[in-house]
């Protein structure tokens, strides 16, 4: 039998480590993202990013958010020009995500920049994830916090980026990650 022993869950720090507004703005946040983001019945993108841009979302011209997306916090999400947000797109950002301008991010993609110390204390590590101009993560990736995604580049469908840097226009696939050309 393994001796080490197990982290007591009860004791691990940082419940709310990335709460960095009042607790009635979270809430009220909750409220509004289920009534006007994810609600699959709302079908209105112009009134999908009013709303996130009403809590301190910035999200540039000509951007599209197709229903059902989910925002932790918007006050940490940075989308540019002309993006394309895919139905189901999940953005747990504990932490910034930045999104450049004409970048598509395809259905059922989860970004999470938030992770935990497993092997100390369960305290939350939250790191940003930058999406350069012009890139198209492709349906149902998952992308973790610290990645880069970098100009034109391409992520396969099913796909972990995992902390990585991609470089400018390469296509990257699979999991574990690795490169399948030019784009």
């Amino acid at each position: 039998m393994n001796s080490t022993p197990v982290i007591d869950l009860s004791k691990a720090p940082g419940e709310r480590a990335a709460w960095d507004q009042p607790t009635w703005k979270v809430y009220l946040w909750a409220v509004c993202e289920l009534l006007f983001v994810t609600n699959p019945w709302q079908i209105s993108s112009a009134l999908r990013i009013r709303i996130l841009r009403l809590f301190g979302a910035e999200i540039g011209h000509g951007v599209i958010f197709r229903p059902r997306t989910r925002v932790k916090f918007p006050w940490k999400l940075h989308v540019g020009d002309r993006s394309w947000i895919g139905e189901g797109v999940w953005f747990h950002n504990q932490d910034h995500v930045y999104v450049g301008q004409d970048v598509v991010i395809s259905q059922e993609t989860f970004l999470t920049t938030g992770s935990h110390r497993h092997r100390t204390d369960m305290g939350l590590i939250m790191r940003r994830i930058d999406i350069h101009d012009g890139a198209w993560i492709t349906s149902r990736c998952v992308v973790l916090g610290g990645s880069t995604i970098g100009r034109r580049s391409l992520i396969s469908p099913l796909s972990v980026v995992a902390g990585r840097s991609i470089p400018a226009d390469e296509m990257w696939g699979g999991n574990p990650l690795t490169k399948i050309g030019q784009r």
